[in-house]
């Protein structure tokens, strides 16, 4: 027969239970802490590099693909390393075009239960792997001098608006932001101007932070231009 459980054991098995709830969430913040402090130390000791986003879906031998390979090799060209989210699609393109013209090839993974192996392009001292997406948006705001974003879906999307709201706001210094593919991006484009804008949610100057192409040497110029007159440096 069970013994009878009186209301103080009760309260004390509530107690217990939010002490082992309170400890689980100190060592998260460990966890959290130590991830920052490897991504601190790993990207602190790279050169001037730039971030090409894109879908994990997109596959070799298509448009955007290729587009982000070439882009790549062009800023590769001009002096910078390239960053990745280390996956497959858009990103193992980039480390894919980086590797072939020689340059520095960086991985910032994310620990997913799919969709997310790190690709065989990034250099092995390169790749880090986060459990966490929020430390892992640090370390590409942080160290990359530009962000090239191809076509994607919702993380990409995630990614350049969570970028233009942080330079926006003056929470990080203004970098470049630049939009590779206008077949893809021009209706967004058209939206925000014909409806945000009119609307009166976003300034004429917001636009300005947000440049469009196909061209990968045009993209490399718009970056060329921007450092021209402003100093290589984290973002923050």
């Amino acid at each position: 027969m069970a013994p009878i459980r009186t209301e103080h054991d009760i309260i004390q098995d509530n107690k217990l239970d939010q002490l082992l709830k309170t400890q689980e969430d100190i060592w998260r913040v460990f966890r959290v802490m130590s991830e920052f402090v490897e991504g601190f130390q790993s990207f602190s000791r790279l050169g001037p590099c730039v971030t090409i986003f894109g879908s994990a879906r997109t596959k070799p031998g298509t448009r955007y693909y290729a587009m982000a390979e070439e882009v790549a090799r062009e800023f590769v060209r001009c002096g910078y390393g390239i960053i990745s989210g280390g996956g497959p699609g858009i990103m193992e393109a980039a480390n894919k075009g980086s590797k072939e013209a020689g340059g520095a090839s960086i991985g910032i993974n994310i620990d997913l239960p799919f969709e997310q192996s790190a690709n065989p392009f990034i250099d092995k001292d390169k790749l880090i792997t986060f459990r966490h997406f929020y430390v892992r948006k640090v370390m590409f705001v942080k160290y990359a001098q530009a962000f090239i974003v191809m076509p994607g879906g919702f993380g990409t999307m995630d990614e350049l608006f969570e970028s233009i709201t942080l330079v926006q706001t003056k929470k990080v210094n203004r970098f470049p932001v630049i939009l590779m593919g206008k077949e893809y991006w021009g209706g967004l484009l058209d939206w925000i101007k014909n409806k945000m804008l009119l609307d009166g949610n976003v300034g004429q100057a917001d636009l300005d932070l947000l440049s469009i192409t196909d061209d990968p040497k045009a993209a490399s110029k718009i970056v060329a231009d921007f450092y021209a007159k402003v100093e290589h440096a984290p973002n923050f």
